[in-house]
């Protein structure tokens, strides 16, 4: 059972397209303060953010398992994640899992360090927690265009192969 119902998106932001939905939830984590590549999600179909009340959702067409390899922890989101923001915070999470040791542990709560430290914690629903850097979850897209704008260069101003003579001796 979904926990969007039509009457929250009649009072919400929704967006649709995958396009749109990357940029504006690259947006919210922007505007509440959290790393930008904690929602790796792909496909995403719908997107809202109720402002009034900071919840928030995110559907996509499929699950998506997903590992963070500078923490090396694998993350499964299912196809629909929701959860109540505010600055710092991320709240009454569903649709997320963590892997630790060999079990999946629904993810409950986000929480960036306060005052700030750069360590933001995960904490499940069976009370567990993690804490890691939260440069771990920031993605280096201005690094990464970069490197493709060099590699352009490179391609284009690389030397080509002086002809070689063959001589009959």
């Amino acid at each position: 059972m979904s926990l969007v119902t039509e009457e929250i998106k009649a009072k919400s932001e929704v967006y649709y397209g995958d396009e749109m939905c990357q940029i504006k939830s690259k947006e919210l984590l922007g505007e509440i303060s959290m790393p930008n590549g904690l929602l790796p999600l792909k496909d995403i179909e719908e997107c809202g953010y109720h402002r009034e009340s900071g919840f928030v959702w995110l559907k996509q067409k499929a699950s998506y398992n997903h590992k963070f390899v500078k923490v090396d922890r694998h993350v499964i989101y299912s196809t629909e994640v929701t959860a109540t923001v505010e600055v710092g915070k991320i709240k009454k999470l569903t649709g997320v899992k963590v892997k630790e040791l060999l079990m999946w542990l629904p993810l409950h709560e986000i929480v960036m360090d306060e005052p700030p430290t750069g360590k933001i914690t995960f904490r499940a629903v069976t009370g567990l927690f993690r804490t890691f850097p939260a440069s771990a979850f920031e993605i280096e897209e201005g690094v990464k265009d970069v490197k493709e704008e060099n590699k352009d260069q490179v391609k284009e101003t690389a030397p080509t192969a002086a002809p070689v003579e063959v001589k009959e001796v």
